[in-house]
């Protein structure tokens, strides 16, 4: 890239943005020392996500000067990370990798518009810094957002990327997207606001805008600690989470209990077949599979932002899964299409990498149901709580013996409860129930849920 105008003496690596619709990370823990020579793509960081612990790497060989944050810290996306002196040629040399080659335009846009960039990648497990390296301008965004307004188009943007809107008071429509695909990112929302604010004129800003006050938290008795645990990581990533789940969805819960015990017997055969144990839990998601393409309403997500209900015509279970972090949530995709050897195999599979952090984001998107069960840690029914924007989740809980009657007749029997949360929004209660009934149904028929 002869002609790139070279990096100054001090730049900012500012945070990219780690995954579609997100506006901010935590950082667990830095990799690198201020001082310390780094070279290019050796990680510089861990971050936490709603999805994944991700490394973030070097975009190219320098000395770092400053680490900006530290362990438990949200950083925005947009927000400097780590600022460091460039070697010569480092940034000429790193955009031209096979991977990840810039664009004239980018190239030019670089050439013309100065020194301090935003790399912008994918994530998968580690960060791809080298795909593409452009600057965001607060001139630029703000020079294209009267076109975008005046096209009249709808701004691409993600819920969370509309949320920062409204709260900064801005119509994201006048705001030019620099995201994949033209989508409006976060940094760009509150660059315009920035700018916006900064300009003579008032440029998109209509009114000042009033900051509501914050809510007093209250009073922690703090005698008899024993011992004080940060809030912060997969922790508070799930707290989020449910958070989010409870204050949109709403929730209702449905019960039943299914007579697994001829099932259990083909389980037990099974096991003996093929050489290790099968746990009831992939019949399950079987008996599962097959009752949401009797019920696909429960196949679905909600996309609160366009008040749209999304039917979905692939079946994506995710699991529930806990680790020494917390929970985490990956996800099995087309289930409907995997045997219960594959079903097992698959959950052992991503259960593991949970486990070992070594998940990728991609294996923790796209659900369209979750099961979790409780029935391995001993509970035995529940209320489950929704895994937002899916629209239900089922609890498994933990088969016991019992007696049992049937045409009259009294038998020692297994019994596996299950807890069904739907959301009331999307799922009328006479729906869950009959969905819970068809699971349950092809739980008490081998023949019909193997066949």
């Amino acid at each position: 890239m002869a002609g790139v105008k070279q990096p100054s003496d001090k730049s900012h690596f500012i945070l990219p943005d780690l995954g579609e619709g997100l506006v901010e990370a935590e950082l667990i823990s830095w990799k690198v020392n201020p001082g310390e020579r780094v070279k290019e793509q050796q990680t510089l960081c861990e971050m936490q996500t709603d999805k994944a612990l991700v490394e973030v790497p070097s975009p190219w060989t320098g000395l770092v000067s400053e680490l900006c944050g530290g362990a438990g810290d949200i950083i925005k996306v947009g927000a400097v990370l780590v600022r460091y002196k460039i070697d010569a040629g480092a940034m000429a040399s790193a955009p031209a990798k096979a991977s990840g080659c810039v664009s004239a335009s980018v190239a030019a846009a670089v050439n013309a518009e100065g020194d301090q960039g935003t790399v912008v990648g994918t994530m998968s497990g580690t960060l791809d810094v080298g795909s593409r390296f452009a600057r965001r301008d607060a001139e630029h965004l703000t020079a294209n957002a009267g076109a975008a307004s005046a096209n009249g188009a709808k701004a691409l943007a993600t819920p969370a990327v509309r949320g920062v809107a409204k709260k900064l008071g801005i119509d994201i429509n006048r705001v030019a997207g620099t995201g994949r695909g033209g989508r409006v990112t976060a940094s760009d929302v509150e660059v315009f606001a920035d700018r916006a604010s900064a300009s003579p004129s008032g440029g998109a800003a209509t009114a000042p805008r009033a900051i509501p006050a914050p809510v007093p938290l209250p009073p922690v008795d703090a005698d008899g600690v024993a011992q004080r645990i940060p809030f912060r990581g997969v922790r508070r990533k799930i707290a989020e989470s449910l958070t989010r789940s409870i204050q949109t969805a709403v929730h209702f819960t449905v019960t039943n209990e299914a007579d697994v015990t001829a099932l259990d017997a083909r389980r037990r055969e099974s096991s003996k077949v093929v050489g290790r144990k099968i746990s009831m839990l992939p019949f399950v998601m079987r008996a599962v599979c097959a009752a949401l393409r009797r019920h696909p309403s429960l196949n679905a997500i909600v996309d609160d932002a366009k008040s749209e209900i999304l039917i979905k015509g692939v079946i994506n279970l995710s699991m529930a899964v806990d680790t020494d972090s917390g929970l985490m949530v990956p996800v099995l995709h087309g289930a409907d299409q995997k045997s219960v050897l594959d079903l097992a195999d698959g959950v052992k599979r991503l259960a593991d990498r949970c486990r070992d952090r070594t998940i990728s984001r991609e294996e923790s998107l796209g659900g369209t149901f979750t099961i979790s069960n409780v029935g391995s840690y001993g509970g035995v029914f529940a209320t489950p709580i929704i895994n937002y924007p899916e629209v239900a989740i089922l609890a498994v809980g933990r088969a016991r013996e019992q007696v049992m009657v049937k045409d009259g007749r009294f038998y020692a029997g297994l019994s596996l409860p299950l807890s069904l949360a739907c959301d009331h929004r999307v799922v009328d209660g006479a729906e869950g129930a009959r969905f819970l009934n068809t699971v349950v149904g092809f739980l008490e028929d081998p023949a019909a849920l193997l066949g």
